[in-house]
């Protein structure tokens, strides 16, 4: 097998969430082009059915779009039952959904609130990683990928209320956990960290405080926020045979933004 035949995903399945937009639909691009069926998940049927049109622009795309909202833990159950019945198997789960939408101090902070965080980054991927995930053992290969963030590894100077970087954190550690358990059942589970990438949500927060983009691109070496495009090529290699022996890691992707 060729370096480049490692890549390819051709007769493999892959479920993304939050696939319609941001990172998840550029990791969802890249690994459609590398061959793969695709599966997206996402809150807005809009935004699912505009992804949808994005991609089968290509006409060897093959693409799925499913409505759910899982920062609702029943409704993330609700969508294991039907991947696992009418769009099994399932080989590549990334678990990308995730957010912070608050900005509290811990000490205001509502326990509602934190727990909606909570799930919403953390409780969603544990049952999608064990409904999905605990599928692929019978057939001794699959690929998870957990997205995290940086702020699993460094807390925020200008955040507030913690749940983000608690469950973030916590993501981490579960795909180190669960990678050391099913490494045995040829199943790797890694996970990559993005510092600043120039996402709608984000382009939202800089369109309430334009100076925002020149703060944070100032304090990143190279000296500019992440394209999403720059994500697609590591999830890539994540899904992909190219990365067999590689379990149990934390990739950052931030430009150096940790370095400083």
């Amino acid at each position: 097998m060729s370096v480049l035949d490692r890549f390819n995903l051709t007769g493999r399945r892959a479920l993304i969430t939050g696939g319609s937009r941001g990172l998840g639909l550029e990791m969802a691009r890249a690994l459609s082009e590398a061959g793969a069926e695709v599966i997206i998940t996402g809150t807005n049927e809009e935004n699912l059915r505009r992804a949808c049109e994005s991609m089968t622009l290509d006409a060897s795309c093959s693409v799925t779009a499913i409505q759910a909202d899982l920062s609702k833990p029943e409704e993330a159950e609700r969508l294991c039952d039907v991947v696992l019945k009418e769009h099994a198997p399932i080989d590549i789960l990334i678990n990308n959904v995730g957010g912070r939408r608050i900005n509290t101090p811990t000490e205001d902070l509502a326990l509602e609130d934190w727990q909606r965080i909570i799930d919403l980054n953390l409780t969603q991927a544990f049952i999608l990683t064990k409904c999905l995930g605990g599928a692929m053992i019978p057939r001794k290969w699959g690929r998870i990928i957990n997205i995290a963030s940086i702020n699993a590894l460094w807390p925020g100077k200008a955040m507030r209320g913690r749940s983000y970087e608690a469950s973030k954190g916590a993501l981490a550690m579960f795909t180190k956990a669960v990678a050391a358990d099913w490494a045995v059942h040829g199943i790797t589970v890694n996970a990559i960290a993005p510092g600043p990438f120039l996402t709608d949500a984000n382009r939202r927060w800089i369109g309430e405080k334009p100076e925002f983009e020149g703060e944070v691109a100032s304090s990143i070496p190279m000296g500019r926020w992440g394209r999403p495009e720059e994500i697609g090529p590591l999830a890539l290699y994540l899904a992909s045979e190219a990365s067999s022996f590689m379990t149990g890691s934390v990739l950052v992707l931030d430009g150096g933004k940790l370095l400083w």
